[in-house]
């Protein structure tokens, strides 16, 4: 089989896999009639809603592929410790995995197409290496993406418990009782950590338990342990009526300061990091200054 030959067979196969590959993501990607029409299933009480980011065409062809992932025992404890914090759904997780199988298994090839068209090798041994670092990027690109969204959460939800814990002192100090302390400061704040605060004590309410207990369960569902430590010292106020506003005071404020010690280490981490792209250009500038004078010496030689 001569060049051009093969390299039509390739196109050829290429297409039609994207093809059929296509027809089935349109087909098994959307609900069936019988689906829509059936009864919901009942929702369970839950302090966080899972937010399905399965949208888009990329997303919608690879749920066609989420089964085959998920049978590799996919996603692993960390991962789905990971979803829950991001509050995304497992299956919109096996889609974008799927895809990037795909990519990593159809881009190389396609892209050898137009390189094969002007001439070039792309089956050499370094064409097969930027193969296996393209299908390495696209395979673990979502766990990157995943595990620094859930970081940036949890980081949200320290801050969070930073001001809430200040708030909760602030009632105490007025008066209230632990139950209603803890009421007003997650009434008073905002954004999506304070919410997720407020909803745990308002279906802790409604359940008849203690209101720590709650804080105990954000504590393991976000992986933070300031939320045990807060939730001890409430249990303390609340069953052994010790007076813990003076103890809250110091954590609050314990909390502030490991705040702004993360805030002033990142920020000397990106100080650092903008020192050798200065180093580069000062290097370029030198030797754009320099590079005359050296090449009139080179010839006057």
């Amino acid at each position: 089989m001569n060049g051009p030959t093969l390299l039509l067979a390739v196109i050829g196969g290429t297409a039609v896999g994207l093809g059929l590959w296509l027809l089935l993501a349109t087909r098994f990607s959307r609900p069936t009639l019988s689906e829509r029409l059936a009864d919901p299933p009942p929702r369970e009480q839950s302090t966080v809603r899972a937010r399905s980011t399965a949208q888009g065409p990329l997303a919608r062809i690879g749920a066609v592929g989420a089964p085959a992932i998920a049978a590799l025992g996919l996603p692993g404890e960390r991962v789905r410790r990971d979803l829950a914090v991001c509050e995304r759904d497992t299956s919109a997780y096996l889609a974008e995995k799927a895809t990037g199988l795909v990519l990593a298994v159809a881009g190389p090839p396609l892209a050898a197409v137009p390189i094969g068209l002007v001439g070039g090798d792309a089956g050499t041994m370094w064409g097969l290496v930027a193969w296996a670092v393209f299908a390495a990027v696209a395979w673990f690109a979502p766990d990157l993406s995943l595990r620094d969204e859930a970081r940036k959460r949890r980081e949200q939800m320290r801050h969070a418990l930073a001001g809430f814990a200040d708030l909760v002192v602030v009632s105490l100090a007025g008066g209230a009782g632990v139950n209603g302390a803890l009421t007003d400061a997650a009434s008073a704040g905002g954004g999506w950590a304070v919410g997720r605060i407020r909803e745990a004590l308002r279906v802790a309410a409604l359940r008849r338990i203690p209101a720590w207990s709650a804080l105990r369960d954000l504590a393991e569902h976000y992986d933070t342990h300031e939320f045990a430590e807060l939730a001890a010292s409430l249990q303390l106020a609340g069953a052994d009526g010790a007076r813990v506003r003076g103890s809250l005071a110091a954590k609050a404020k314990t909390l502030r300061t490991q705040f702004l010690a993360e805030l002033d280490a990142e920020a000397q981490s990106a100080t650092e990091r903008m020192s050798l792209p200065v180093v580069l250009l000062f290097a370029g500038f030198l030797i754009l200054l320099g590079y005359p004078a050296l090449s009139h010496i080179l010839t006057a030689l």
